[in-house]
């Protein structure tokens, strides 16, 4: 028998959508969203870790956010950051399938933007992971040359601020799926905060000095999985009538 009767007009907190699988499991679909908001706030996490750890000076590289990154700083910064992208759009699509119908026209402007972001940066990182890391770290780096990531002076670094730039944007308009108090509220912060630090991602090849604000990514994205995550796990279990 079908599951009991949803309010659509319901909130993202309000409902939790299940399906059955051929063996009779129930599949949430805001399992999904949860366990991509959990993976998205891990990876997010481990690159700040990391990036912090590179701008000490701990990685090899001389410090600070104009040095170029050695290759174990490269691979400590571009591994998570490679899984985040596919992490990030899977929770958006979540967000989108427990949106309210008079929202989604929001959640999936932010799926379109999630999807350019997805694509640019695990085109930029799969690169520097499998080809020019392990030439630079053998020493072998002729031909690389274009493609190398150098922090505000290279091709795929402004692919890289292109691509963030997108998750901002994306991350706007997720905002305007949740209406809400409480949690609500609190996810609605951490997206706006998010998408608001979008000129200082997508300026600072011009203005260096705005990658400190830029920085603060580090807080807000983070901050609105994790939200996103509890919100999901908040959601009320539709009862199945077998």
């Amino acid at each position: 028998m079908p599951p009991e009767m949803m309010n659509l007009n319901a909130s993202p907190a309000d409902i939790s959508v299940c399906l059955i699988s051929s063996s009779g499991k129930i599949i949430r679909k805001s399992d999904v969203g949860f366990w991509s908001a959990v993976l998205a706030t891990v990876f997010s996490i481990s690159y700040d870790v990391g990036q912090i750890a590179e701008w000490l000076g701990l990685l090899g590289s001389q410090g600070g956010p104009e040095s170029s990154s050695t290759p174990l700083g490269l691979y400590v910064l571009l591994t998570p950051s490679l899984f985040l992208g596919s992490s990030f759009l899977v929770l958006v699509v979540s967000i989108h399938q427990l949106s309210s119908p008079d929202r989604k026209i929001w959640s999936h402007v932010a799926i379109v933007f999630a999807t350019a972001y997805a694509v640019l940066i695990s085109i930029n990182y799969y690169v520097q992971l499998v080809w020019v890391t392990p030439r630079l770290a053998a020493g072998q780096t002729q031909g690389t040359e274009p493609f190398q990531f150098v922090v505000f002076d290279s091709f795929l670094y402004a692919v890289d601020i292109l691509g963030y730039s997108f998750m901002s944007v994306a991350t706007l308009f997720a905002a305007g799926v949740f209406k809400g108090r409480g949690i609500e509220r609190l996810v609605r912060t951490f997206l706006i905060a998010n998408g608001l630090l979008l000129p200082f991602i997508a300026l600072q090849m011009y203005w260096h000095w705005m990658i400190w604000i830029a920085a603060l990514w580090a807080v807000t994205f983070p901050g609105a999985t994790w939200s996103v995550a509890k919100l999901f796990r908040r959601t009320e279990i539709i009862t199945v009538n077998k």
